[in-house]
C-alpha cells in the first residue's frame, strides 16, 4: 500500500517566515559627503525604531577616468585626463520588523545617492 506524504510547503513557508528577517542597503554617490549625510540618517531611522544596524561599512571607491584629446586638430600628445570617483556604503539592519520597513520607505534621502535594497 503506498504511502501519501504530505506537501512540504506549509512547514517550508512557516520556517522562512520564523527566521529574523535582515535587509542589506547599499548606498552609492558621487559626494562622500551626501552619502555619508544619507548613511547617518537611515542609521538614526533604524535605530529608533528599536533594530540593531551594521555599518555603514564603506567599500573600494571606484574611479572611472578618460582621457580626451585636448586639441581638435594636431597635437596628438596633448591629452587631458578626467575622472569620475563612485563611493560606496553598506548598510545591515537585522532583526528587521515592518515598523522599520515603514519608516525606511518615508525616510527623504538627499538627492544624488543611489539606493539599492536585498531583503
Amino acid at each position: 500500500m503506498p504511502q501519501t506524504r504530505a506537501p512540504r510547503w506549509p512547514l517550508f513557508e512557516f520556517a522562512c517566515s520564523a527566521v529574523a528577517q535582515k535587509i542589506r542597503i547599499r548606498l552609492k554617490a558621487y559626494d562622500h559627503r551626501v552619502l555619508d549625510q544619507a548613511a547617518s540618517r537611515i542609521v538614526d531611522t533604524a535605530t529608533r525604531t528599536g533594530t540593531r544596524v551594521a555599518g555603514p561599512v564603506p567599500l573600494p571607491t571606484s574611479i572611472n577616468k578618460y582621457t580626451v584629446i585636448r586639441s581638435p586638430f594636431i597635437d596628438k600628445d596633448s591629452r587631458e585626463q578626467f575622472e569620475m570617483r563612485t563611493h560606496k556604503r553598506i548598510l545591515d539592519i537585522l532583526d528587521a520588523n515592518p515598523k522599520v520597513v515603514d519608516a525606511l520607505m518615508r525616510l527623504n534621502l538627499p538627492s544624488g545617492v543611489n539606493i539599492e535594497i536585498k531583503l
